[in-house]
């Protein structure tokens, strides 16, 4: 089996499971957010058991329009709160001590290998990184799994992605799943298990990990994952809240197909509106003018993130005729950030910082377009509308790109910047 099949079948009870089988499995976690918790809120109710399956093993995260922007905004995390004191749970994390919830899971080891998550949010995928099954489901499905603890799926086919070579200066995981997306299409791995691996895979940080499986979803994948390595060990090690547990596919498991990709050859690669799949390297658009710049996401928020934005914007000024946005992802990457000097490199440039939020991303709050304006960000979607007005575009990219082309005021590299 894969290491999505055997985790999978651990969660079910049973000793062999194939893709395609629909089965009923224990949820190590539920997650769902201030857009999606009040849905989930309502459903549960109407279930009538009164009480969840585990007031330990339900996270509720407002970050989406938090801190909150307007009156509806307020009454939807008002009603996260209120349930999670009713009901006593323990993973509430109010503003202050939050922060974008697909960073702030593995940084608080909530999350860890062998975990079977679900959360009413698409890219729960993310915690693939650490060798855990996760995935984004509806919220009438989180009140189940609330009530039950339990969830039902179909069991995904696997494709394996290898990954070999050198990285390209300035390259890292944001590059190399656009690149993947450009390739299969965003419905290229539909309801698929994305599973990454190879030499440069092997070599990743984390937090490169975690921007590839985050963005699976973008490409349709039912999940991403990466088997667990030293890398994860060392991650988890320092953090992990409950015993992780490390599974791997075994060399006789059967894929739906494997794509190899040389990434020597993978250059900084943006997505151009209005598809994650529309992507074009970096170098091909300095005719594009931009009007912001965003740092931040579940995607690109973390603190490697923003170092390698700060180093390419240390001594520079944004152009004149753009803004920036930096967003750190949750209060720990935020303080971490200002002890290094990194938020006062972004002020000095004279970049806005914001508190931990989805914010601009979904087109929420903290920096949305108007008609006519284009932003690059290190986000994950580039849709229609995405991050404002229907007539503005989104162009997606690294913090590397991002930085530079802030001081450009258009999509340029760090490498035009001498660096």
């Amino acid at each position: 089996m894969t290491i999505t099949e055997k985790i999978l079948a651990a969660h079910a009870g049973k000793k062999k499971i194939s893709p395609g089988e629909l089965i009923n499995a224990k949820v190590d976690l539920v997650l769902a957010n201030d857009i999606t918790a009040p849905i989930a809120i309502s459903e549960f109710k109407k279930i009538g058991s009164g009480t969840v399956f585990n007031r330990d093993r339900i996270a509720f995260i407002p970050d989406h329009f938090a801190p909150q922007k307007d009156i509806k905004a307020a009454e939807q995390c008002k009603m996260l709160k209120d349930f999670s004191r009713e009901h006593g749970l323990s993973l509430y994390f109010e503003v202050g001590r939050m922060g974008i919830e697909h960073a702030l899971l593995p940084e608080e080891g909530l999350v860890v290998p062998g975990d079977l998550i679900i959360g009413a949010d698409s890219h729960t995928c993310t915690y693939g990184a650490l060798g855990a099954f996760s995935t984004g489901v509806g919220s009438t499905d989180i009140a189940a799994a609330m009530a039950s603890g339990d969830c039902w799926l179909k069991v995904p086919e696997s494709v394996k992605f290898v990954y070999y070579g050198k990285l390209n200066r300035w390259v890292g995981g944001k590059d190399l799943i656009l690149h993947t997306i450009g390739d299969i299409g965003v419905d290229g791995a539909l309801y698929k298990a994305m599973e990454f691996e190879g030499e440069v895979i092997q070599k990743l940080p984390m937090h490169g990990r975690l921007t590839m499986c985050n963005m699976a979803i973008e490409a349709g994948g039912k999940s991403g994952i990466i088997v667990p390595d030293r890398i994860t060990k060392s991650y988890v090690r320092k953090r992990a809240q409950r015993p992780p547990l490390f599974y791997k596919s075994d060399k006789k498991a059967t894929y739906a197909d494997i794509r190899t990709y040389n990434c020597s050859k993978i250059p900084l690669t943006v997505s151009c509106p209005h598809l994650p799949s529309n992507t074009r390297p970096a170098a091909e658009l300095f005719e594009i003018a931009i009007d912001q710049a965003v740092i931040g996401s579940c995607t690109n928020g973390r603190l490697e993130d923003l170092r390698e934005a700060a180093s390419v914007i240390k001594g520079r000024k944004v152009n004149p005729n753009a803004r920036m946005i930096v967003i750190p992802a949750t209060q720990k990457i935020y303080r971490q950030a200002m002890k290094e000097g990194l938020l006062d490199i972004f002020i000095q440039a004279e970049a806005v910082v914001s508190t931990p939020t989805c914010g601009p991303c979904l087109g929420g709050h903290m920096g949305i377009l108007a008609k006519g304006e284009r932003a690059i960000a290190t986000t994950n979607r580039n849709f229609i509308g995405r991050m404002g007005h229907p007539e503005s575009e989104v162009y997606l990219a690294n913090p590397a790109v991002a930085a530079a082309s802030a001081v450009l005021g258009r999509i340029g590299t760090p490498e035009e910047l001498g660096l």
